[in-house]
């Protein structure tokens, strides 16, 4: 029901071949720009706040520009950043040899890179919009980088950056990570300068520095300081590209690669749509390794940092990427199936005043799981009914008909009709638009009788839930409406690139601070702040979470509870009651993905711990 933001979607594509065969063989020299459109169109949801593309054309001559870059702000980034490429080409582009093509036609060439953004920082305009670029007359040393990530140590990578004599332009991770890197970048391209200046001049001395450049000792001088989740790609100006993946795995990266081409992207089932490749030829790039490209296009995939205790993101499972891809879509229905059982006890078995549906679109697979082992439940029920009666002599045709006549009520009943622009409203006004975002079935709940349940992915706010979506269900006059959600109680901020907004915004920590002043215990959120406090004061590998205090009086059942409560508008007609999936559940489900950090508050980095610490502090002093 809320869409979350989520940093952010990458795409690199590297020609192992040169323009004339891509030409030959597929009757275009934009054989790769064409299917960079298509990774970044079909990573499309990973970022709407901006995109922006790369490329670096290695058979350019002195005196003609060699890495070419264009970038765009809004949720039609992507169409107005190709639609600008396509008014830099050539008229008679088609016509030209490939190998004029090669050396002249900007933005056709060797390597492709691609971005799409979502701010989860708060910073937004172009200066932010990635690749981010570090020009130079040497190829050698110009970098562009560009990631999805979010570092939860800046403090510290600006430390050292400073420590080098640098003066960073701007705070922000991108930029200090470009740097960061073009400075180590800068010291490879002098070792090697050393290695062989007395036994070469230029400028083949500068030619043979490119073809012996080491990203990978790159990466190591660089990434050791780093704390948080990633997946960064970069190229040189002379065509060595990088994509290292955080040593948690928390940030995903999958890649393919054959005798034509490299490419890396974000999601699994992108590259197989795009390139009409088999599952088992996408890899997934390991968690601490880099996928290392020379400039002849040569790839080795090298371990960079050591493998840490298995983070991966669940939440790229249960929401952010696309559920083509088969685990995925398994995962999704799995995690339906495992809060059936729950919700069945909810409803006590009354299928025959219950309607069971689902929204957004994205729970739909969620939804699927759940009325699959719904019905399988309802047949085993029926099976031991049927037993019993049996053998008790009491089992009727009657009796028989009954109960073979139960089933599980599945209807549509939210409809997304059209996407309203609400931002030109305000307050009041915003809010009774955002209640006609959804049509409604009308028909299939009996007014003041059946219970109307709907799953979702999740519930991180609460706000859509209060301001819109109950009240559009509430159309309907169920007696009851159950949410059920896919995934546990969100009650930690997220820190590695998923928009999960400040603490206080959390409608699970707003439940249980309501359930601790309802208690009486408010001396609890003080000694939670002092903790917090004394925590603070260690070096952030010895700091603990200090907020999962406040969770430990209450039982599951008790916040859920609480957050219905709280959520309720005024004069809903309806009873309302929230469900969530249990740790239990979602690990069950999504089993090679146990990054849960968002609802366990066990942090896969010291940054982690220490910024939900620091998050508490902030919201103590603002609001106590």
């Amino acid at each position: 029901m809320e869409a979350l933001k989520h940093e952010c979607g990458i795409a690199l594509i590297r020609l192992r071949k040169p323009l004339a065969y891509f030409k030959e063989k597929y009757g275009s020299c934009t054989y790769a720009l064409d299917r960079l459109y298509l990774l970044m169109e079909k990573q499309h949801n990973r970022g709407q706040e901006a995109a922006g593309i790369g490329v670096v054309k290695l058979s350019s001559v002195p005196g003609s520009e060699y890495v070419f870059r264009e970038r765009a702000l809004g949720a039609g980034a992507i169409d107005d950043i190709f639609s600008a490429v396509g008014r830099r080409l050539p008229a008679d582009f088609s016509a030209m040899p490939a190998e004029e093509v090669a050396a002249t036609v900007p933005f056709v060439g060797d390597v492709y890179m691609g971005h799409l953004r979502y701010s989860t920082t708060g910073r937004s305009g172009m200066e932010y919009t990635h690749p981010f670029l570090r020009r130079n007359n040497w190829r050698s040393r110009a970098l562009m980088l560009c990631g999805n990530f979010n570092m939860t140590n800046v403090d510290d990578i600006f430390a050292k950056i400073v420590e080098t004599g640098q003066h960073p332009r701007i705070y922000s991770d991108t930029v200090l990570l470009l740097e960061q890197v073009g400075n180590a970048l800068d010291k490879e391209n002098h070792r090697l300068y050393r290695q062989y200046r007395d036994i070469m001049r230029d400028p083949a001395l500068a030619s043979k520095i490119e073809d012996e450049l080491d990203m990978g000792r790159v990466l190591e001088a660089s990434a050791d300081i780093w704390d948080g989740g990633y997946a960064i790609c970069g190229t040189t100006g002379s065509g060595s590209s990088f994509v290292l993946r955080d040593p948690c795995g928390i940030r995903p990266a999958f890649y393919y690669a054959d005798d034509e081409i490299v490419v890396v992207a974000s999601e699994r089932p992108v590259i197989q749509t795009v390139f009409n490749v088999a599952r088992a030829d996408v890899h997934e790039l390991e968690p601490g390794s880099a996928m290392l490209i020379d400039k002849k296009g040569d790839y080795t995939i090298r371990r960079i940092l050591p493998q840490r205790e298995n983070k991966r993101c669940s939440f790229e499972r249960i929401y952010f990427s696309r559920g083509s891809d088969a685990d995925i879509y398994r995962e999704r229905k799995k995690l339906g199936a495992n809060i059936a059982s729950e919700l069945m006890r909810m409803v006590d078995g009354s299928f025959e005043s219950t309607v069971f549906s689902f929204i957004p679109n994205t729970a739909e697979v969620a939804f699927l799981g759940m009325v699959e082992e719904l019905n399988k439940l309802l047949d085993k029920g029926r099976k031991e009914e049927i037993s019993r009666l049996s053998a008790e002599g009491a089992l009727s045709d009657d009796v028989l008909g009954t109960i073979l006549k139960r089933k599980v009520r599945v209807e549509k009943i939210a409809i997304k009709d059209i996407k309203l622009r609400t931002f030109i409203a305000e307050g009041t006004s915003r809010n009774d638009l955002a209640t006609h975002v959804y049509d409604v079935t009308y028909g299939c709940i009996r007014s003041g009788r059946d219970t109307l349940v709907v799953i979702d992915d999740s519930i991180v706010r609460g706000t859509t839930l209060r301001q819109s979506i109950l009240r559009i269900l509430d159309r309907l006059e169920p007696r009851r409406i159950i949410v059920v959600s896919s995934s546990p109680q969100v009650r930690y901020p997220d820190y590695y690139g998923i928009d999960m907004p400040h603490m206080e915004e959390l409608a699970a920590f707003r439940a249980v601070i309501r359930l601790i002043e309802a208690s009486g215990s408010t001396g609890l959120i003080d000694r939670v702040y002092e903790e917090a406090m004394r925590n603070l004061e260690l070096p952030a590998t010895e700091q603990v979470n200090a907020v999962k205090e406040l969770y430990k009086p209450f039982s599951d059942e008790e916040v859920a509870r609480s957050m219905a409560d709280m959520l309720t508008p005024p004069g809903l007609g309806a009873e309302v009651d929230i469900l969530f999936q249990s740790l239990d559940g979602l690990h069950d489900a999504v089993p090679a993905c146990p990054g849960d950090w968002y609802f366990s508050g066990d942090y896969p980095t010291p940054g982690g711990v220490k910024m939900v610490n620091a998050a508490f502090v902030e919201y103590y002093r603002n609001n106590r």
